[in-house]
This record gives C-alpha cells, structure tokens and sequence, in this order.
C-alpha cells in the first residue's frame, strides 16, 4: 500500500488506463517472448483482439472509447467535421465532445482523475485533479492544467507529439531518435505522476506508437529495412508499460488498450477524384481548395476517412439532390463503392456501412451518408484540391484497421472475446465500483 493510501484512508479500488495508439494485438501476441511485460498481463489477468469503431480514426476513436458511446452521441466524426448547412469545416478539440468522458463520471462520485496526453482532449479541463491535453494540442504551456503540472512537464522537456514529418524521409534516423525521446518523457511524467499523485483514476496515452506504425509497420510484416527497429521500439514501450506495472499498488488494476488495430498499407485511394471522375463530384472554379467549391450538380462527396455525404438539398450548403432522390442516390453509390477495385484486383472495401447502421444518438444529424471501412492495403484520403490519379503512394507505409485493436485487464475474471472500443469506459467504472446506468453506454463491462 502506497503513501497516498494511508492518506485517503479508503479502500476504493482503483483503476491505472494506459493507451497505447493503434497496436494491434496480433504484433503482441505473436511475439511471446520480446513483450514479456503485456504478454505477463494477458496470462495473469485477460488479454486479446478487439474492435475499432466506425469510422476507426484516432480523432473519433478517443472520444468514444472515453466516454462509451458512438459518433453520433459524441458528435466526433474524424479529423475534419462541419454543421448541417455549412460548408465551412473545423478540426474537432476537445470542446467538441458532446458525451459525458468517463473521468467526469469518477470525478462526481467524489473520486479523483489524472488525465494525460489523452487526443482530442485540448483544451484541459479544469473540473478534474490535472490534465494535459494530447494530439491536436498546440503545446505544453496551453495544453496542461494546473500551473503546477505545466511547470513539472516543462521541466521533464515533455512533448505532445511526434515530429511526424520526420517520417516522410527515407532515412528513418532522426524520425526514431524523435520517437525514443518523445515516449521516454512521456513515460517519465507517468512514472511522476504515478508516484507523486492521489489518484483514483490514471489515465495515460502513449501516441507514439501510432506513428511508428504509419511509417515503419510495412518494414516489419515484410522483414523491411526497419523491421528490427520496429520489434526494439515496441520492447521499449513494453518495458516501460512493465516498470509502470511495478509501481502500482495492490488496490489498482492495470487496463492496456489501443484504438484501432494497424495493415501495412499498399495504396492512398483518393476518393473525391474518384467522384469526378466518374461524374458524381463537380467543382464550381478551375482551382478547388474547400468544401464551398462544390457545385450543386455534385452528387456526393467525401471527408476522411472513408465517410461519403449526399449532397442533399437544405443539409448541405450547396445541396442539388432533392429528398425523394436520397435512397436511390445513396443506394447507387454503395454500389458502387462495394465494385470498386484497386490496381491489384482487390476490392477496397471490406464493407460500407450506412448511418443507421453506425450511428445514432442526439448528434446524428451530421453523420456521413455511407463509410467505407477499407481492405486492408488501402486509405481513403480526401481533400477537394485534386489528384493527378485515384491510386496513389504517399510517405506512409501502415494505415489504421477497424479489426486488431488491442485490450489487456489486469483481473482474471475479465473476458475479452466479442469486446469492441465502447466495452472499455464502463469495464473501467466496474472495475472503479462506480456506479452507472447501464443505458448510458453503447457497450458493456467485461468485468
């Protein structure tokens, strides 16, 4: 029992979350040996393969594995959303999300929650114990509430992110050296935190990860020229999840988990050239940059990622199909997503999956018309200033899967299998003994 123990007097159990973006669980499971540490937690407790969400991007993925429930209640979408009428886009923050966040519901019943480097988070809040805001945050000075944890992150040389251009370069030197640094003082605030802080609730997120993947998981499916680079970046982060283990005290049950799950990615599928060119997209200027430059003879287009909007009269700012033709446009444009095929012959949809199928809640009314949840080798990008093709290579050779995520539970009586992004939020307030309706969330406790 730790000093903050003896202080509270109390014997709620606690919770330590520690996210580690887009890990699938297969890279751990199949290496027994070199991650001893999450390996370790899967055979004392529960560990295995679950689902993403629709659509599985870290910007949506966050707000709903935090609070428990779909896009359409935390009204997050992905990396770029905009308002019925509008044609004017935004980048969701933090702000944004319209659902409950599960440190919100520990903080009313009376608990207390540190909160870091948790994406789509900016700006901090300041109704929990302390939060530093990760991805999408401008920097540590604006990103960390209180003053006190600004002054102790600035003084560990604490980073929100990546220097992901970095990795655009063919040399991958100094995209590692910036990843080494970036996740050694990430896990040197935990490691603070978790010994200095009274806390009931810790909840960190390792983002590194993720940008590793992008830019090295090829090299390691295809024993590339960074694959053992990739393997020993992976065994300091399982390291470090180990040493952070050690310290927690016997009242604390450890939570792992990822997002979304990673492929090596093969082709960039620009989708709103795709549109053109098969006449459904038009542009009312010779040079498109924005959303405002569609023209009303447009049928649909596409935001990231893999998210397909009718352009329906009155919802959208420059809106040319009528009502009573939505079903059948949209009908027709399933279709023909479900056909399309890459260079390689490969259909780029696993699936499309509608709006009512995907979402529902009371911030619905902007949800995408259709998404592709794409094969594995391919990312649907976006963008209204035009491609030269449809298929395409860019810098990034790993892209984001719906399947793969990853969960590990520290207690024996979990069970993981059929577990999906939404079951992580109310297993953490069962594990918390914090009560909650049951309604209140998409998903279930495993526990």
């Amino acid at each position: 029992m730790g000093l903050f123990d003896r202080i509270r007097g109390d014997d709620d159990p606690r919770v330590a979350f520690f996210g580690i973006d887009g890990v699938p669980y297969s890279l751990i499971a199949e290496h027994d040996e070199e991650f001893e540490h999450l390996n370790a937690l899967a055979a004392e407790g529960a560990g295995g393969a679950i689902d993403s969400i629709v659509p599985p991007e870290s910007s949506a993925c966050w707000p709903s594995l935090t609070t428990g429930v779909n896009p359409g209640q935390t009204g997050v979408y992905g990396f770029q959303d905009r308002e019925v009428g509008s044609a004017e886009t935004y980048v969701p923050m933090g702000r944004d999300v319209q659902a409950t966040r599960l440190w919100d519901r520990v903080q009313s019943a009376g608990r207390d929650a540190t909160v870091l480097n948790v994406p789509v988070t900016f700006p901090p809040q300041r109704d929990v114990q302390r939060m530093v805001s990760g991805f999408l945050s401008p920097g540590v000075e604006e990103a960390a509430y209180p003053d006190e944890l600004r002054d102790t992150l600035e003084g560990l040389e604490y980073r929100i992110d990546v220097n992901a251009k970095l990795g655009h370069d063919d040399d991958k030197t100094d995209f590692l050296e910036d990843s080494y640094e970036t996740v050694e003082k990430r896990f040197e605030a935990f490691k603070h935190y978790i010994e200095e802080d009274d806390w009931d609730l810790f909840f960190g997120v390792f983002m590194t990860t993720d940008r590793i993947n992008h830019f090295l998981f090829k090299h390691y499916e295809e024993d590339g020229e960074y694959s053992e680079e990739f393997l020993e970046f992976y065994r300091t982060v399982d390291q470090y999840l180990g040493e952070l283990r050690d310290l927690l005290d016997d009242d604390v049950t450890m939570m792992v988990a990822s997002d979304h799950g990673f492929t090596s990615l093969d082709y960039e599928v620009h989708m709103n050239e795709w549109l053109r060119e098969e006449g459904w997209l038009t542009f009312d200027t010779d040079d498109p940059e924005e959303l405002a430059d569609l023209d009303s003879s447009t049928k649909a287009y596409s935001l990231i990622p893999g998210r397909f909007y009718v352009n329906l009269e009155e919802r959208e700012a420059n809106g040319g199909v009528p009502e009573e033709d939505y079903e059948d446009v949209r009908a027709e444009l399933k279709a023909k997503l479900e056909a399309l095929e890459g260079p390689d012959g490969n259909p780029v949809a696993d699936r499309v999956v509608t709006k009512e199928d995907a979402f529902r809640g009371d911030h619905d009314d902007i949800a995408p018309d259709l998404v592709v949840i794409p094969n594995h080798g391919f990312d649907l990008k976006a963008g209204f200033k035009g491609s030269e093709a449809v298929f395409g290579t860019g810098p990034r050779n790993g892209m984001h899967s719906f399947d793969n995520a990853s969960l590990f539970i520290e207690d024996d009586d979990a069970s993981i299998s059929g577990a999906d992004l939404y079951d992580v939020a109310p297993t953490i307030l069962s594990l918390m003994d914090v009560e909650y309706d049951r309604t209140d969330f998409d998903g279930s406790s495993l526990v």
